[in-house]
């Protein structure tokens, strides 16, 4: 894999968060996607490499690295559905959906995320497959 592929920062401890990990991993269809939480050292790095701040408590975004673009919110998600199967990757269609309009959306959910999904204290164990995908 490639050290130049897209990297999708996500919350390590947001039960919503692992769960989108998990979904994005079964339906990645080109396996180029890497991973990494925002709290790990890797994660922080990526963030001040790309002059992002890094969140001091839980991160309220998930964030996608390609190059020397770094996308957050909505725009990071629609960096990602181009690598899903079908027919997930049909939702690349909201791009027409202003920014300002899908981030409103992508916000009310990161504001409530914990209490409708839940939060854990520990990552789980990646299989060795999943952990070649990972930044540490």
């Amino acid at each position: 894999m490639a050290s130049d592929s897209p990297v999708v920062l996500f919350d390590g401890v947001c039960n919503l968060c692992n769960g989108a990990v998990q979904f994005i991993l079964d339906h990645d269809r080109t396996h180029v996607l890497r991973f990494a939480s925002l709290q790990s050292d890797g994660g922080r790095a990526l963030l001040e490499k790309h002059g992002m701040k890094v969140p001091e408590g839980d991160p309220d975004t998930i964030v996608v690295v390609e190059g020397d673009r770094a996308y957050e919110r909505s725009s990071a998600v629609m960096r990602i559905v181009p690598h899903m199967t079908f027919p997930f990757w049909l939702a690349r269609v909201f791009v027409i959906v202003p920014r300002r309009v899908r981030d409103f959306f992508y916000k009310w959910i990161a504001r409530n995320r914990y209490r409708w999904f839940g939060k854990t204290n520990e990552c789980r164990i990646p299989t060795p497959e999943l952990r070649a995908r990972m930044i540490t």
